[in-house]
């Protein structure tokens, strides 16, 4: 199996859940041999032309320090000690992972992260890569869940 084909895709948003999830995903490629990939997928909202505050460079530097900041935390008292990638995609979160999880081993996301409907069991990234990905779907959720 080649490493294209050995990889665990995981979702950041920057949510400590989304931490947590890196993590878990870390320690799995460590016993499975596998590579990480992690993913921030992000959309530039339509507004942007009516109200134009906001370029598309401040949506995809804003993302990119969501990427960095999800990886620094998950390994800011521990090295990560498997072969780890970053992709950082302008499209919709849900899109964006299932797209990329293509031949993945695995694909790895928080239950729920910086949506609009905190509290919600599944968030609306978490269900739509349940229904549409193209591999296995692992649902992070906290311990005291």
């Amino acid at each position: 199996m080649n490493m294209a084909d050995n990889r665990i895709v995981v979702g950041a948003d920057g949510s400590e859940l989304s931490i947590s999830a890196l993590r878990w995903a870390a320690r799995q490629a460590e016993l499975t041999d596998a590579e990480l990939l992690v993913v921030t997928g992000y959309d530039i909202p339509a507004t942007i032309w009516i109200t134009p505050t906001y370029t598309e460079e401040d949506y995809a530097r804003d993302a990119e320090r969501l990427l960095e900041h999800t990886v620094s935390k998950a390994f800011e008292e521990s090295p990560c000690q498997v072969p780890m990638r970053t992709a950082l995609l302008q499209e919709k979160p849900a899109l964006a992972l299932a797209n990329i999880s293509e031949g993945a081993r695995l694909l790895v996301i928080g239950s729920q992260g910086q949506g609009e409907l905190p509290g919600m069991h599944l968030g609306s990234v978490a269900s739509y890569c349940v229904h549409h990905a193209p591999c296995p779907v692992l649902i992070y959720r906290h311990q005291d869940d």
